[in-house]
């Protein structure tokens, strides 16, 4: 039976780009979900084809048959009959739920803390996103808090730090400006081995990766969920002073499939090790914890103890210690201000790169295999036109133009898989710093709202709302601030060289390495003729 899909959204199709108009509520038949790029190619009840975004459908047997398919819950679960699970008996029986982004009620969490809870409870009564029980099933993202909602820089400013921290965030100057301390040792860690497991005597199901670190060599297994939750702790605890980017999407069908499987996998590696490359949040306790954690029991203790942590938001700054006198307020504002045209500009050419690459993955993978297809069809199409000739001694031209068509079909092949090979890691690598990027306006903000303050601070010290002693005491802590954000930029333009110098020198030694086996390809074509 045909893979049908529902379409959630109306898209309309660009001219040139071989995709296809569908309208919210058509059935399409799905051709091929392997295209790549989020895009899949799909059939219309009138016989055309073309490309749908992937987040535009709803993929599954029976979609649109009009209540009498498939139903798919909000949290994942598939009911195909209100009968089903009654047995002869009468008892019931419930059928097994797909729980791969479900609650955190498994053996390994008691109860949820800080409103982590209420997201999970909306999926189990229809779906994060406000929709009902029966409603269409989409992608859906967890990371919707931005971290503005939390306490300004007040709260640092003018409060007493915790006197029971114990870790401390030390920064130094180096030939660049202020710098986070590195480990002498780099932390990385290997995600594989996804399996399908089961709770509640197999009632749910999700898929457990296996995580293990390079200081211990001592697997431990997460699901997606525990993912989402070390995300929130570390927007919590450093959303302030670090860009920490999203996690990728939620999404609620499809979560079994082995492509989809291993795409979220390798997004996860590649979360992960960003995470694992910045010096302060991978020797933060609660990644160590995530990385570490020896059993159920010391991760649901080192969960309590992250869940409850003080120094989050705003007081994460009580933390620094940078080894240097105090930072000219005139000069850190200029510095910020060259950041920010900075990172806005970044943010327009890496969109730009995304849409030009996402388009040209389009292309390969649609029309402009086709065109190579056409013509070596036309060649040997005039190869077999020659042959009724009969003329004598043309039988080496008409081979020759039958392995010229066959080469370009050849070609065609080679064309629609190169974007995979090349296309894919520079997108995918301009996606990580799409997340980072969008992280920054909002430290940033936090840092510009601490130095406002401190330049009103004569005008509250002359209304006798805080002390010179205050003044004092609120200048030395923007000035931890100005560190914290000066460690980071730097911190981001030494990795942004790293990454984009890795990635374009494996980008062109595909693109390489595709252009000489085209020309290969058309060399073995041209010796055919060249002994006539």
């Amino acid at each position: 039976m045909a893979l049908k899909a529902e379409v959630l959204y109306d898209f309309t199709a660009e001219p040139g780009n071989n995709e296809l108009s569908v309208r919210r509520g058509e059935t399409v038949t799905v051709l091929d979900q392997t295209v790549g790029g989020g895009w899949i190619e799909a059939q219309n009840s009138s016989g055309q084809t073309g490309l749908v975004p992937e987040g535009y459908l709803q993929v599954g047997r029976g979609v649109g048959g009009g209540g009498g398919g498939d139903s798919w819950m909000g949290g994942g679960a598939h009911v195909s009959d209100p009968t089903e699970g009654w047995n002869s008996q009468g008892y019931t029986h419930t059928p097994a739920v797909e729980d791969d982004d479900g609650e955190w009620d498994d053996d390994w969490d008691d109860q949820s803390v800080g409103g982590y809870h209420g997201d999970d409870q909306a999926d189990e009564e229809g779906g994060a996103s406000g929709q009902s029980v029966h409603g269409p099933s989409v992608k859906i993202s967890l990371n919707k808090f931005p971290f503005s909602k939390g306490p300004s820089p007040e709260v640092f400013l003018l409060a007493k730090p915790p006197a029971n921290s114990r870790d401390r965030l030390p920064v130094y100057m180096g030939e660049v400006g202020p710098v986070w301390l590195y480990p002498l040792a780099p932390l990385d860690c290997v995600i594989a081995d996804p399996k399908k497991e089961s709770k509640l005597y197999g009632l749910k199901s999700f898929i457990e990766y296996q995580i293990t670190p390079n200081t211990t060599n001592r697997p431990v297994n997460h699901r997606y969920k525990h993912f989402d939750w070390l995300y929130e702790r570390l927007l919590e605890k450093f959303g302030s002073a670090l860009p920490i980017p999203s996690l990728p999407d939620k999404q609620v069908t499809g979560r079994f499939e082995q492509d989809f499987i291993r795409m979220r996998m390798e997004q996860l590696q590649a979360w992960m090790t960003r995470m694992c490359r910045h010096p302060v949040v991978s020797q933060s306790e609660v990644f160590q914890l995530f990385l570490t954690y020896r059993d159920e029991k010391d991760w649901k203790a080192g969960k309590r103890k992250a869940e409850k942590d003080e120094t989050v938001g705003p007081m994460i700054f009580s933390l620094l210690e940078p080894d240097a006198a105090e930072l000219d307020t005139a000069e850190v504002e200029q510095k910020c201000e060259h950041y920010s045209r900075f990172t806005k500009s970044m943010d327009d050419g890496v969109r730009e790169l995304l849409n030009v690459g996402n388009t040209h993955w389009k292309r390969c993978t649609g029309p402009l295999p086709k065109e190579y297809e056409r013509i070596g069809r036309a060649f040997r199409n005039l190869s077999t036109v020659f042959i009724t000739s009969r003329y004598p001694g043309e039988e080496t031209l008409t081979d020759a133009l039958t392995a010229a068509g066959q080469t370009y079909e050849e070609i065609a092949e080679i064309v629609a898989q190169q974007p995979q090979k090349d296309l894919h890691f520079l997108l995918e690598t301009n996606n990580e710093y799409k997340g980072l990027l969008g992280c920054f306006p909002e430290i940033m903000a936090v840092h510009k709202a601490a130095v406002d303050k401190v330049k009103e601070a004569d005008r509250l010290v002359s209304a006798g709302k805080i002390t010179n002693n205050d003044r004092k005491s609120m200048n030395q802590r923007v000035s931890c601030m100005s560190y914290s954000l000066q460690a980071e930029m730097n911190h981001f333009h030494s990795n942004r060289i790293y990454d984009y110098n890795r990635v374009m020198q494996l980008y062109l030694q595909q693109q390489v390495t595709f252009y000489e086996q085209i020309a290969d390809k058309l060399r073995g074509a041209l010796s055919r003729f060249a002994t006539l």
